[in-house]
């Protein structure tokens, strides 16, 4: 068995530091950096982030790339990039990356930090497909050799959980209205959630074709359906942000035209 590389973290919040450990467990020699002082077990503790890059590979875990951007040099053979955001800045980074002959991997976690180095965890990553330290952290799970294609992943993923998130809120809150208790309301949502997950497939393929004619529940229905909610929670005394944007959104691609045709057509508004 080789002698395992050594690897620097730099950026020890919750995540950064379940990396750290992770990295320990799986028997590397590990070195951490954070802006404001901070230690993990059974690691060496750099001064400054230069000290941090004399390590095989370097993975930064930081807030924003606006932190990441002025700390990054030459000196750094691998960066295996875990810090969230765009995909233009993850390109961008790829770019800065090749120009200065350091070895690139942009990743993103599927994961919250107490799952990292669990079957739970799925780390997509793009550009390169020497995925170095990743399967440290979980399985790693190559996407494309555009470097942005891992945050665009991630976002995509994060906005469908959002909208489940608020969409669900909204609704315990306008059940709540009327006295309706969560323990009662839960379980014949997440009944209803897994009966509209089944009709993905399908839609995803009719946004592809553009055929979006339908004998089910055209666009106008839902639209008038989300009027009636919009004013349903308004008249409950809530706020109606979400359903009212929720409207506007099916409401313009009705304007294009699309009313006798499926929820999917709601795409061709989105995408204009």
């Amino acid at each position: 068995m080789g002698i395992k590389k050594t690897v620097s973290v730099l950026g020890l919040g919750r995540m950064g530091s379940a990396l750290a450990r992770a990295l320990v467990e799986e028997g590397y020699d590990v070195t951490v950096w954070n802006r404001t002082p901070k230690t993990i077990e059974h690691t060496r503790t750099a001064a400054t982030p230069q000290e941090a890059f004399q390590s095989d590979v370097v993975v930064t875990c930081l807030s924003t790339y606006d932190v990441q951007q002025p700390l990054l040099t030459n000196e750094i053979k691998v960066l295996v990039n875990l810090t969230s955001g765009t995909p233009e800045q993850a390109r961008q980074t790829a770019r800065w990356a090749e120009e200065n002959g350091v070895e690139y991997v942009d990743g993103v976690i599927l994961a919250v930090p107490q799952q990292i180095r669990t079957e739970q965890a799925r780390i997509l990553f793009s550009g390169n497909e020497n995925h170095h330290v990743l399967h440290a952290f979980g399985e790693p799970v190559h996407v494309g050799e555009d470097a942005g294609l891992a945050a665009l992943h991630d976002l995509a993923l994060l906005g469908i959980m959002w909208a489940t998130f608020g969409g669900y809120v909204q609704a315990v809150a306008l059940m709540g209205s009327a006295g309706v208790k969560p323990a009662q309301f839960t379980p014949m949502a997440m009944d209803w959630l897994g009966e509209m997950t089944t009709h993905l497939p399908e839609m995803g393929a009719v946004t592809e074709s553009g055929n979006y004619e339908t004998d089910v529940s055209a666009l106008d229905i839902n639209v008038s359906g989300l009027r009636l909610l919009t004013e349903a929670n308004e008249q409950q005394g809530l706020d109606a942000t979400i359903p009212r944007a929720l409207h506007s959104v099916f409401e313009r691609a009705q304007r294009l035209g699309h009313g006798n045709h499926s929820i999917a057509s709601i795409i061709e508004g989105i995408r204009k």
